[in-house]
């Protein structure tokens, strides 16, 4: 598993960890957010076993998502869904994401 695969599942994980109890208002951006952050080691994966522009393909794919998921995390931050604490880790562990992956996107 590449390092970048490994991160991104961690951050994942820490997420959707934090949004399993989210109020009625907010569901929708938590829905996002949940689909954004899982898009990121599934692409990973994908992109893990592919060659060529295909590749790079995926990889820009997580780096979009990893941004999305950067921005969710502030709005369910600024409304009290997610933690302090949550957001600090998880914004952190997406720039690790994100720079790997425009890495291996070969931007």
């Amino acid at each position: 598993m590449l390092d970048a695969q490994a991160v991104a599942t961690q951050v994942a994980s820490l997420l959707l960890a934090s949004l399993v109890k989210v109020p009625a208002a907010y569901r929708d951006l938590a829905d996002q957010a949940r689909r954004a952050v899982t898009s990121i080691p599934l692409n990973i994966a994908e992109a893990s076993g592919r060659t060529g522009k295909d590749r790079s393909h995926h990889f820009r794919i997580a780096y979009g998502s990893a941004q999305e998921t950067t921005v969710a995390v502030q709005l369910l931050r600024s409304v009290g869904v997610v933690s302090l604490a949550d957001e600090a880790a998880v914004l952190q562990m997406l720039d690790r994401v994100k720079a790997m992956a425009w890495r291996l996107a070969g931007r």
